[in-house]
């Protein structure tokens, strides 16, 4: 992902607000509406539990010891973290242990599997709903009739 052919999105400004109130963001929405591309415009470093490298190596790194995936520069993206939902709880934690804001961005698309009962994140990662790119967005529309008008 190239981050000079990004096309700026609405929920960019959120994002931002959002990293520097809180410790981690995530961000949902359906497939494909681009979450995982704007989340790397906000991020220093990332990793893709979705990578089929080394036999989805991350995948299997972040359930042996979720907290081998949180370490990187900050923030930092962490891609289809609901494949191990023992993650929540890791970026909580950290979260709780740095003491600071803008730490992680979550991204998925699927609810996860709850074997367990996970923390509910409050005060420390915030939740945010990802449409898909409108037709402004897309440039294949002028923005002279808007919604929020």
């Amino acid at each position: 992902m190239d981050k000079k052919n990004y096309l700026p999105r609405i929920i960019d400004k959120a994002v931002e607000n959002h990293l520097s109130a809180f410790g981690a963001v995530c961000i949902e929405g359906a497939k494909w509406c681009g979450k995982t591309w704007t989340a790397s415009n906000h991020s220093k470093s990332k990793v893709y539990l979705g990578d089929p490298s080394g036999n989805f190596q991350n995948k299997s790194l972040a359930k042996l010891d979720p907290k081998l995936v949180l370490d990187g520069d900050t923030p930092r993206l962490i891609d289809e973290w609901q494949e191990v939902p023992e993650i929540w709880d890791a970026v909580r934690f950290e979260v709780d242990q740095r003491g600071k804001k803008g730490q992680f961005i979550l991204t998925g698309s699927a609810t996860p599997a709850q074997k367990g009962i996970l923390h509910s994140g409050a005060g420390r990662i915030s939740t945010l709903r990802m449409r898909p790119m409108s037709l402004y967005e897309s440039k294949d529309s002028t923005g002279q009739i808007s919604l929020e008008d």
